[in-house]
């Protein structure tokens, strides 16, 4: 029998690309924000591709809730550097990220019109879209993940102190809390799953050099950036500092940016309240994450020499630091994830998660999309699509757009 000729060069360069095609179909049909692409990830990586399991899935959600930075963004990383290395991790979230990316920047150059009727039902619908998928998530993973009393009270508590916190740092303080009362609550529990716990982690591609490494960067353009801004009259590191400082310091990701990137470019000057407001409803209705919000504000911006430029700035801006810390994070993280005590942290915030998902699932997914008997049954059907009849993403995506559609058109 002949050999096989494959070079594991070959191998991974395959494994790249396959990453790459991947995060760019999810980049292409991803709708409905953060934690919709959460559910999006679950069900590529962990229910069909099983490239890791859900203890994994949830403790990498868990870490990436922690950190500053849009957390799917994060999590796609990850999962691409778990696949194919660093190339892999790069592949990701060039194939997660850039398609919005380019959409939000087409929408700055022709400026379309989304206040007519097919516009807002498309929005609409792609709204219904995130009932369904987060609904889902919050299913599946309450089911694996909350098997019994003390997990299951711990996502409750979650989901109660998120109703009581109105602050910036309410995720942050429920996933401490959860880890706290998995320390408290599941340390029986935690010790019979350890044994499968982590046969996933070491596959991580970071060492403790390449962590320590990213943590200095970041601290570095932190705080270096301040003193080169007001060293150089170049504005375009202004604008790079500017949108670093909206990632590095935003908790949550998602639509907690905005007030901070609102901060950053309508208080400044650069960009007008209409203008930006316009964006961002545009923002809402393409795929991908919604810091590439970015890519459009980068692009009108007021005084970076072309308009490229000024795009591209913003975006790597926003998504450097997240992308810095957690790279930093991982051999720590997989270390602790080791520990027989970290095992009953990690349970508290698994629950803990779930919590933030049910929480999400009803503000803002629920409350600013279904207004009206049709929206929930649109929504329910799309659920019951995903779930029992396994269709996948896009097609709910399409038919949900078009029923969105339909609704305003007959009023």
């Amino acid at each position: 029998m002949k050999a096989s000729t494959s070079s594991p060069s070959a191998d991974h360069a395959a494994s790249v690309f396959e990453v790459l095609a991947i995060f760019l179909k999810l980049g292409l049909t991803s709708f409905g924000g953060p934690i919709a692409h959460i559910g999006y990830f679950r069900r590529e990586f962990v229910a069909r591709r099983k490239w890791l399991n859900d203890e994994t899935f949830t403790d990498l959600v868990g870490l990436c809730q922690f950190l500053p930075g849009p957390a799917s963004s994060q999590v796609g990383f990850s999962i691409g550097l778990l696949r194919a290395g660093w190339a892999g991790g790069i592949a990701a979230w060039c194939g997660f990220t850039l398609p919005s990316a380019a959409l939000l920047i087409a929408f700055a150059v022709i400026a379309p019109d989304l206040s007519g009727s097919a516009g807002t039902g498309l929005v609409h619908g792609l709204k219904l879209v995130a009932v369904a998928v987060v609904a889902q998530a919050v299913w599946d993973m309450a089911r694996r993940l909350c098997p019994d009393r003390r997990r299951a009270a711990i996502a409750l508590a979650s989901i109660v102190a998120l109703a009581l916190l109105t602050n910036g740092y309410a995720q942050l303080i429920v996933i401490v809390m959860g880890g706290v009362l998995g320390f408290v609550l599941c340390k029986t529990t935690a010790s019979a799953n350890m044994p499968g716990r982590q046969p996933h982690t070491d596959a991580f591609a970071v060492s403790r050099t390449a962590s320590m490494i990213a943590l200095v960067f970041f601290v570095a353009l932190l705080f270096g950036l301040p003193a080169l801004a007001s060293l150089d009259s170049s504005h375009a590191i202004r604008v790079f500092h500017a949108f670093y400082r909206s990632g590095a310091l935003v908790f949550g990701g998602g639509h907690v940016v905005l007030p901070l990137l609102q901060n950053e470019t309508v208080a400044t000057g650069w960009v007008s309240p209409n203008t930006f407001l316009a964006g961002y409803g545009a923002a809402q209705a393409v795929p991908g994450p919604l810091f590439t919000f970015a890519a459009f504000l980068g692009w009108i911006v007021n005084g970076v020499s072309n308009h490229a430029l000024g795009a591209l700035l913003a975006v790597i801006g926003i998504f450097l630091p997240g992308m810095l810390l957690v790279i930093a994070a991982l051999p720590y993280w997989q270390a602790m994830r080791s520990h027989p005590s970290m095992g009953a942290v990690l349970s508290g915030v698994n629950a803990a998660v779930v919590g933030l998902l049910a929480s999400a699932l009803y503000s803002p997914v629920w409350t600013s999309a279904v207004r009206s008997s049709f929206d929930f049954a649109v929504a329910a059907l799309g659920f019951l699509l995903l779930t029992r009849w396994k269709l996948p993403p896009l097609a709910v995506v399409i038919l949900s757009a078009l029923a969105g559609m339909a609704e305003v058109a007959l009023r």
